[in-house]
């Protein structure tokens, strides 16, 4: 049997020094352009229309949750995926999970939502910066492959929804379209800097442009 990739994230996950990974970012920053929705309008819908429209669904919801400060929780994801899938049966998997062609293996133990749920809320720890929170979600997401399928759709709203909470928009996301490894420790910290290289250049190019 595969190596239990989630295993490995948890152990990394744990090892990291999220507080110190990266400084502080600006915030709020309104972007003058919404990448998350450009992206999904250009890049998702010229492969997929259907599911740029059921992203774009989800992506209001996840938002008008945001306007209301509800923090992360398994329902709340329940709610997006079901727009995601398009599919009303959503449920948190009942068995291992694979992907990257069955190269990577999450296991199922009893232990595995309990630890999930746990991670969701340290997705407002005031003690962590905005950047590593957003990025450590969005991993935790991959890498627990809570749900059957399009978990890694799901990843990217739940980095944006818990930037959004603290009133950031980005206006490019496309460069955190790359495949993420469980093992790779490495990757995650720098995935921590990419998210606030983002913030902070779309800070700065909303304020250009307003000046």
């Amino acid at each position: 049997m595969s190596t239990d990739a989630l295993a490995a994230w948890w152990t990394i996950r744990q090892q990291i020094d999220w507080a110190s990974a990266v400084d502080d970012t600006p915030a709020p920053v309104r972007a003058t352009v919404d990448g998350l929705a450009t992206w999904y309008d250009t890049a998702v819908r010229s492969r997929n229309p259907a599911r740029a429209d059921r992203l774009l669904a989800a992506m209001i919801r996840s938002r008008a949750d945001a306007s209301h400060g509800r923090p992360l929780t398994f329902a709340l994801l329940t709610g997006w995926q079901r727009l995601v899938l398009g599919s009303s049966e959503v449920s948190f998997r009942r068995g291992d999970a694979f992907a990257k062609g069955g190269r990577e293996r999450y296991a199922l133990t009893p232990h595995t939502r309990r630890d999930f749920d746990r991670c969701l809320r340290d997705s407002a720890d005031p003690d962590v910066p905005l950047a590593s929170r957003a990025a450590r979600a969005y991993l935790d997401v991959a890498f627990f492959h809570p749900f059957p399928d399009g978990n890694a759709r799901l990843a990217l709203l739940t980095l944006a929804h818990v930037l959004e909470l603290e009133g950031v928009r980005l206006d490019r996301v496309g460069p955190l379209q790359t495949t993420r490894y469980a093992d790779d420790s490495d990757g995650a910290a720098d995935l921590a800097v990419l998210v606030a290289v983002l913030i902070r250049a779309a800070h700065h190019r909303a304020t250009t442009h307003h000046c």
